[in-house]
Order: C-alpha cells, then sequence, then structure tokens
C-alpha cells in the first residue's frame, strides 16, 4: 500500500508540474492565460519591481538548495527517499504558481519589432527555446529529471540506481542545452516590455549563478566531468572546443 501511495504521489507531482509548465508557455509568451507576463500594471513601479523580484529569488534559492547533496541527506530524513525527486518537483512548481499569482506587471516598452518577417522569428525562436528544453531534458532521461523513475522503480521494488554520466548529442556541443533553451524563452519576445527586461535578467543572472553550483555537484559525483567541462563550452555552441569535440567524434565513427 506504502508502494502504491508513494507512486500515486510522484505521479500527481508530475501531473502538476505539466499543468504549471502548459501555463508556463503562455505566461511568459502572453496568450491563452488570464494573466501573463505583462497584463496591464496594477501597482507602483518600485513595489512591482521589488516584489518580482523576490519571486523569482524565492523560485531560486528553492530550485538551488533543494538540489544540493547536503540538503537532499538532510530532506530524505523526512521524506521517502523514493519521493525526494517528486517532492524536489512539487515544490519547484509551487515556487511557479507563487509567481504566476503574486506576478507585477510594469509597463512601459523597451523595443517592439513591427516587421512580420521578424515577429515571426522571434516567435520561432521563443517555440525553438521551448522545444530545446524539452528535448534536452529527454537527451538524459526525462522521467529520472521529474521523479517518475524513482517512484516507479520503488512500486516495483527495484532499487534506485542513479544514473551515469553521459553526454547524449546536444550534451556533445555545449554543457547546458536545458538552460540555453530558457535563454531563448526570456529573451525571444517580439515586444520586450520593462517587466519582461526585468524577468528575462533576473533569470539570465540565476542561470549563471546556478551552474557552478550545479557542476561543483556535478564534479563531485562524477569525476569525469571535470574534463567534460574543459572541452565543452557552457551555453554558447560550436565555439573552437566544440568543433574539436565534434571531429574527435566524427573520426570515432
Amino acid at each position: 500500500m506504502k508502494r502504491l501511495l508513494i507512486f500515486t504521489y510522484g505521479v500527481i507531482c508530475y501531473a502538476v508540474f505539466f499543468a504549471t509548465f502548459l501555463y508556463f508557455v503562455g505566461f511568459i509568451g502572453n496568450f491563452w492565460v488570464a494573466k501573463s507576463i505583462d497584463s496591464p500594471p496594477g501597482a507602483p513601479l518600485v513595489t512591482a519591481l521589488l516584489t518580482n523580484l523576490a519571486l523569482v529569488a524565492i523560485f531560486g534559492l528553492q530550485h538551488s538548495v533543494m538540489a544540493r547533496p547536503a540538503f537532499k541527506r538532510w530532506w530524505t530524513r523526512i521524506v521517502p527517499e523514493s519521493a525526494e525527486r517528486s517532492t524536489y518537483v512539487l515544490l519547484s512548481s509551487m515556487a511557479l504558481i507563487l509567481l504566476f499569482v503574486f506576478w507585477q506587471p510594469m509597463g512601459g516598452v523597451v523595443g517592439t519589432i513591427t516587421s512580420p518577417i521578424g515577429r515571426a522569428a522571434l516567435y520561432g525562436a521563443f517555440a525553438f527555446g521551448w522545444g530545446l528544453l524539452l528535448l534536452s531534458t529527454f537527451l538524459i532521461n526525462h522521467f529520472d529529471l521529474f521523479g517518475l523513475r524513482q517512484v516507479w522503480l520503488q512500486l516495483l521494488g527495484k532499487p534506485y540506481r542513479p544514473l551515469l554520466f553521459r553526454t547524449p548529442w546536444l550534451y556533445r556541443y555545449v554543457r547546458h542545452p536545458i538552460y540555453v533553451g530558457w535563454l531563448f524563452i526570456v529573451w525571444a519576445t517580439p515586444t520586450m516590455t520593462v517587466t519582461h527586461l526585468v524577468f528575462a535578467l533576473a533569470t539570465s543572472a540565476y542561470i549563471l549563478i546556478a551552474i557552478p553550483l550545479e557542476e561543483r555537484d556535478l564534479v563531485a559525483g562524477h569525476p569525469e566531468y571535470e574534463d567534460y567541462r574543459r572541452r565543452v563550452p557552457m551555453l554558447v555552441p560550436f565555439g573552437r572546443r566544440s568543433r574539436a569535440v565534434a571531429r574527435r567524434t566524427a573520426v570515432g565513427r
């Protein structure tokens, strides 16, 4: 019975994530949802700015602190180890929902693209970012990343074994294609408002802070990551290191 409850909990957490993910698409893209990133402003500028920065900071702290091994060791004294990742996913979704509810649009336009071709290209880049993000999760194991593999294995009574370090396809050219996807998502917009610019800058800052923390844990858990980090670019593909890796891959085939 306990195994079934943990599995059901994991599925519910994933369902909450998936619904939040879909809402996030509309929230940033300004379509489908009742309240988006650029809805009409309703608070003084300074209040709105501080509120929005606090909301991004809450998400960033939750997303980074709960991912650290030391926190996981403490946290799994409270929650079942097989449900740890699902709980992380659920609380990440809650942090985003908090952002959706209390986000304060600020108004003002920094710049806009009026050309139909230009607007289509930017919407295409926005869609590309979401596609890149999703594809990148499946390349490394989407279901492990979002906790479903863990709860499924415990339902079957099988031990969980962490994934081996590997660099499939996109990961041979850039170390963090998921974050590259996020950068496309937050920056590709035909109308850059003050609100959107604040969100894009705050998100970009979080990514640049989170990567060293994440890579420190990766090196500790996978010593071979250190060599990978020296050879493969962090966020910008097709640099000298990326071309060298591609040539070695082609030679090895």
